[in-house]
């Protein structure tokens, strides 16, 4: 039987490994400024030599289950902190962000009528563009944080000097946080009928009454298969995935790998990527790079895109058209989703191929309040949610996935809800040290809303 993995001190072929080192060549934005270059080649090489994080077989059976998705026969959710950090890379939280996200897929199962494919914005998402390098505060001008792979948080010199040894912490908390993903996933955890007891809970709350009756739907559904003898042991596993902006070039690369079955690139970081917003450049370095891993990539398309630009996109990241392989990850802001949306849509059907749309409802909709708190309004969220779904109708495309900034935990740091979080909630669990996320709770009622879409497409 053959290894996942060569050895990575195996040679590729020259053609392959030129071809992953081209970005060094091309425009490259967002990274990090290591003050010791010889230093930061020694994480890199570090990097190289330890084992992958995931696997070639996990990253193959993905690409089946997001083919699925794009022909309207599976759903995806993606979820988890705008980034990670190290500090929350504990048992608790990894287990309340998995919970959430289980939660979350029960009800849109149901919605749906079709398999959930889970993932989740963890093991990895530990970098973050900036739209500026630097940072003032009181006259003192320091390098901006860019999450905890490359500084800290702390507005000192020390703590915002970007560290090359903070990729290898990356790499062994991403590892770390694989380990108990595993085992939440495959021991029991995910039981669902444990998962739907959590959510009935949910909706017997008074301030989620409108959704009881879906609960009761759902419960009715569970005890019929029980009845009839569905296999239970099985309904305890669920496969879950990681995924993460891939953004920091020289951690990408080391962390990819020559699968010995085909002589073809991996990146082993984590089975989905996706490329942001701000580096999706035709002629930059992120597209040329992930245009050449055999992983399931995605990229942003924001309310700037235009047809001609996505063709452009689409011809150079999956000039094959193969299933599963591309997916275009919408984040218009609610007030726009409907207007520019559609002919993208429109466009992309003579495209060839089926590529795989789902939606950011979050990032397109942020704002900041008289007190300077980032923010997003829950409602605006929804409402991105909702233009998504409505553009596909008008379209005849199916509505594949959905990706929100979320937390297990009971944070207050977007407006709304069925809590009816306000502007002076904020300051009492104001968590992020980037983007606003959505609470346990705020997660859950975006499930149910987003469960009577799919009902009714």
């Amino acid at each position: 039987m053959s290894k996942p993995f060569e050895d990575p001190v195996v040679p590729a072929s020259p053609e392959v490994l030129q071809g992953l080192d081209r970005w060094r060549t091309l425009p490259v934005l967002q990274q990090p400024t290591w003050e010791d270059p010889a230093e930061a080649q020694r994480a890199a090489d570090e990097l190289r030599g330890m084992p992958p994080l995931v696997f070639a077989g996990e990253i193959d059976q993905l690409r089946t289950r997001l083919a699925s998705a794009a022909e309207g026969r599976a759903f995806v959710l993606q979820g988890g902190d705008c980034a990670e950090t190290f500090a929350a890379a504990t048992a608790d939280r990894i287990r309340a962000r998995v919970k959430t996200i289980l939660q979350m897929a029960v009800v849109l199962t149901y919605g749906a009528s079709v398999p959930v494919v889970k993932m989740g914005r963890m093991a990895g998402q530990f970098a973050k563009p900036r739209s500026s390098d630097l940072e003032t505060r009181d006259g003192v001008t320091l390098p901006a944080y860019r999450g905890d792979i490359v500084n800290g948080f702390d507005f000192t010199p020390e703590s915002r000097a970007h560290d090359p040894q903070r990729l290898v912490r990356g790499y062994h908390t991403a590892a770390s946080t694989l380990n108990l993903i595993r085992a939440f996933t495959q021991g029991g955890f995910a039981d669902l009928r444990e998962v739907h007891s959590w959510n009935r809970g949910f909706a017997a709350n008074p301030a989620n009454q409108r959704y009881e009756g879906l609960a009761r739907d759902i419960d009715r559904a569970v005890k019929f298969m029980e009845a009839a003898g569905a296999d239970f042991d099985e309904l305890t596993r669920v496969e879950f995935y990681t995924a993460h902006e891939g953004l920091l070039m020289e951690y990408e690369r080391a962390m990819t790998r020559i699968d010995s079955r085909n002589g073809t690139p991996v990146d082993t970081s984590g089975h989905f990527v996706w490329i942001g917003e701000r580096t999706r450049q035709l002629d930059g370095a992120h597209v040329d790079f992930f245009s050449r891993i055999r992983n399931p990539i995605g990229v942003k398309v924001g309310p700037s895109m235009t047809p001609d630009e996505l063709e452009r996109l689409v011809d150079l990241l999956d000039p094959d058209r193969e299933p599963g392989r591309l997916t275009l990850i919408t984040r218009m802001g609610a007030g726009r989703i409907r207007d520019v949306l559609p002919p993208l849509l429109e466009a992309a059907k003579s495209f060839a191929g089926t590529p795989l749309w789902i939606t950011d409802p979050m990032h397109g909709n942020g704002i900041t309040t008289p007190s300077g708190y980032k923010t997003r309004r829950f409602d605006d969220v929804v409402d991105e949610v909702q233009g998504f779904f409505a553009a596909h109708r008008e379209a005849g495309t199916f509505p594949g996935g959905m990706n929100v900034e979320l937390t297990g935990d009971d944070v207050t740091e977007c407006l709304g809800g069925s809590e009816h979080i306000d502007e002076a909630d904020l300051a009492t669990r104001y968590e992020s040290l980037c983007d606003p996320r959505l609470n346990h709770m705020q997660s859950l009622e975006l499930a149910f809303l987003v469960a009577e879409e799919l009902a009714a497409r």
